[in-house]
C-alpha cells in the first residue's frame, strides 16, 4: 500500500510535468504567442506604470536589474516587519519584530529560503504575512524562474538573453498567480483557513480557555508550496492540521512543490530543440531523487534502534514526531520532495528523523540539484553537465562543447567558485559554530546529533531550502546574522555566476557536430552526469555526514 501510495503521486507529477514544460517554454519564448492575447493587455499596464522598459538586455544588465529589484524589496520588506507594531493590520497586537531578526527574516523571505527563526502565527501581524511574506513568496520564484531563463537562453543559443522585468512579470501573471489562485481555493476546500478575523478565543471540553491562531493562512500555503518557498504560518508548518488537514492536502501540496522544478529541466530540453537533453537531465535527478526517497522511506519504516532497546514498539516505523494521518509512506515522500526541491517546508520535524532519515534531506540540500527550486535547481544540474563534459574532453584530449559551445577557461573558472562557494558557506560557518560557545549553547543534543543540527542549519541557508533540525535554540544574534550572511552568498553569487555563464557562451559561435563531438544526450552521458555529481559531492561533504549522521546511525545500532 505505501509503495502505491508513493507510485501514484509520482506518477501524477510526471503526467503534470510534461504540458507543464510545455506551457513554460511557451511562457518565455522571445517570439510573439497566443498567450499575450490574453496577459498581454494586463502586462503592458504593468510595464506602464512602472516605466519598465522592455528591450533586451546583455547579461550584465539583466544582473544589474536582478540585483537592484531584490535590494529594493528587501529595504521595504525590512521596514515593515521592523515596525510592524505600529503598522495597521494587526489584530493580534503583535510587537514590533528584533531588528536582527527582522533582518534574518527579511533576507530569508527574500533569498527564497524562508528560513523561520520565529513562529508564524505569534511573530508576524496580518499585514507582515500579506505584504512582505505572501508579497516576496510570488516575487522571489519569479526571480529564480527569471534568472533560470535567461541562462537557458545563453546556453542554448537564443537570439538574446531577454529582459529581466518582463520574466519577472510573466513570471508572476502567466504562472505563479494563476496556479496559485487555484491551489488556494482547493485548500479552502479542504479546510484551511482564509481570513482576516483575529485569534479565536474559545473554551475548550475540559472548560479551559484557548486562544486559536488563525489568518490568510490558505493564500500563504498556495504559493508557498508552488514558489518552493517553505515557511509556514504556524511555528510546526504543513504538520499544523490547519495547514495541512488532509491526505489529499498532503498529496496537492507535494505536487505543488514539485511542479514547476520537475518541468524545468524538460523545458530546457524544448529550448535547446533538443528534447532527449531535457529528459537525460530530468532522469539523472530523477534517480538520484528515488535513491534518496528509498533511503528516507525504509530507515523510517524499520524503526529507531534505541526506542526499540527501551522497550517502544517500532511495529509501525519511526513515528517520533511524525503526524499519524500521514504515516511513513508520505512523511517519507514529502520529506525527500521538500529537500530536492529546496521548499523547505515540513509535515514532520526532521530532528525527530532517524539518523540515516535525517541525512536524505541534508545530502539533497548539499548537491542542490535533486530537481531543486524554481529555476535555480536546473541550473545547478547544467553546471554539472558543462562540468562533466569538460572533465570527459579532458579524458579524450579534446576541447570540451556543449549544445555547438566550446567550454573554455572563462566558463569553468566561473562553474569552478560555484562549486567551491557551496561547501565553503556551509562548512566554514558549521566549524566556528561548533568551535565557540555562540554556536553551542544553541545545540540542544550533545554529540553527533548536535553537529547534524548545526550542519543541517548552515546546509539549508546554503541551499536556500529553509526546513531545519528544529531542535536547535537558533534565534540568537550569532545565527541570526550568520544565517542571513550565508543566505545572501548561497542565494547571489552564484547567481550572478551563473549568468555570467550564459552571457560568455551566448556570445560564442556554433562550431559544427563532428564524429569527435561529445554526444550529451544519451544513456553514456548520464552515467558520466550521475558520477560527476556524486564524486563532487562524496569529496566535499562526505567527512562532515560520517561526523554527523553516519556515525549517530552506527552508535544506536
Amino acid at each position: 500500500m505505501d509503495f502505491l501510495q508513493i507510485g501514484v503521486v509520482l506518477v501524477l507529477l510526471l503526467v503534470l510535468a510534461i504540458p507543464m514544460a510545455n506551457y513554460l517554454t511557451t511562457v518565455y519564448s522571445l517570439e510573439t504567442t497566443k498567450q499575450d492575447r490574453v496577459f498581454g493587455p494586463i502586462e503592458r499596464i504593468i510595464y506602464k506604470l512602472s516605466g519598465i522598459q522592455t528591450s533586451e538586455m546583455n547579461w550584465k544588465k539583466y544582473a544589474k536589474a536582478l540585483l537592484f529589484s531584490n535590494l529594493i524589496m528587501f529595504i521595504i520588506s525590512y521596514l515593515i516587519i521592523r515596525f510592524q507594531g505600529v503598522l495597521p493590520g494587526n489584530p493580534s497586537n503583535i510587537a514590533n519584530m528584533d531588528p536582527i531578526l527582522a533582518f534574518n527574516t527579511a533576507v530569508s523571505f527574500l533569498t527564497n529560503t524562508n528560513l523561520q527563526h520565529y513562529s508564524g502565527e505569534s511573530g508576524l501581524s496580518y499585514l507582515s504575512q500579506m505584504t512582505v511574506i505572501i508579497f516576496l513568496m510570488f516575487t522571489t520564484p519569479a526571480t529564480g524562474l527569471a534568472l533560470c531563463m535567461a541562462f537557458f537562453r545563453g546556453i542554448t543559443g537564443q537570439k538574446n538573453m531577454g529582459n529581466f522585468y518582463v520574466d519577472l512579470v510573466r513570471s508572476l501573471t502567466r504562472v505563479l498567480l494563476p496556479l496559485s489562485i487555484l491551489i488556494g481555493l482547493i485548500l479552502v476546500s479542504q479546510g484551511v483557513p482564509q481570513t482576516f478575523s483575529s485569534t479565536a478565543a474559545v473554551t475548550t471540553l475540559e472548560g479551559a480557555a484557548q486562544n486559536i491562531a488563525r489568518g490568510p493562512v490558505a493564500a500563504l500555503e498556495s504559493i508557498k508550496h508552488l514558489g518552493t518557498n517553505g515557511g509556514g504560518f504556524f511555528g510546526v508548518n504543513s504538520a499544523h492540521p490547519f495547514e495541512n488537514p488532509t491526505g489529499f492536502t498532503n498529496i496537492l501540496e507535494i505536487l505543488s512543490m514539485f511542479l514547476i522544478p520537475a518541468a524545468l529541466p524538460l523545458t530546457f530540453g524544448r529550448m535547446a530543440k533538443n528534447k532527449k537533453q531535457g529528459w537525460i537531465l530530468f532522469t539523472a535527478m530523477g534517480l538520484l531523487f528515488l535513491v534518496f526517497l528509498s533511503v528516507s522511506y525504509f530507515s523510517e519504516l524499520n524503526g529507531n534502534p534505541a526506542l526499540e532497546k527501551i522497550g517502544l514498539s517500532q511495529e509501525n516505523g519511526s513515528m517520533e514526531g511524525k503526524e499519524v494521518r500521514f504515516g511513513i509512506a508520505q512523511t517519507a515522500l514529502f520529506t525527500a520532495v521538500t529537500t530536492a526541491a529546496t521548499t523547505g517546508t515540513v509535515n514532520t520535524m526532521h530532528d525527530t528523523l532517524t539518523p540515516l532519515g535525517g541525512l536524505v534531506p541534508l545530502a539533497q540540500m548539499m548537491l542542490n540539484c535533486v530537481f531543486g527550486g524554481d529555476g535555480v535547481g536546473t541550473i545547478n544540474i547544467v553546471m554539472y553537465t558543462i562540468m562533466a563534459v569538460f572533465i570527459a574532453g579532458l579524458m579524450v584530449g579534446r576541447t570540451p562543447e556543449f549544445l555547438g559551445k566550446k567550454i573554455e577557461a572563462r566558463e569553468m573558472k566561473l562553474i569552478a567558485i560555484v562549486i567551491l562557494l557551496h561547501p565553503l558557506i556551509i562548512l566554514g560557518p558549521s566549524a566556528i559554530a561548533l568551535a565557540t560557545e555562540m554556536g553551542t549553547t544553541a545545540i540542544s543534543n550533545t554529540g553527533f546529533h548536535g553537529i547534524s543540527q548545526v550542519v543541517y542549519e548552515f546546509t539549508s541557508s546554503a541551499a536556500n531550502n529553509g526546513s531545519g533540525f528544529e531542535g536547535l535554540g537558533d534565534n540568537t544574534p550569532f545565527w541570526n546574522i550568520s544565517t542571513g550572511l550565508v543566505m545572501l552568498f548561497g542565494r547571489y553569487l552564484s547567481m550572478i555566476a551563473m549568468i555570467a555563464v550564459a552571457g560568455s557562451l551566448l556570445t560564442k559561435k556554433r562550431v559544427p557536430e563532428t564524429i569527435g563531438t561529445l554526444k550529451t544526450d544519451n544513456s553514456t552521458f548520464l552515467i558520466i552526469l550521475l558520477a560527476t555529481v556524486l564524486i563532487i559531492g562524496a569529496l566535499t561533504f562526505f567527512p562532515v555526514l560520517a561526523l554527523g549522521p553516519i556515525a549517530e546511525w552506527l552508535t544506536i545500532r
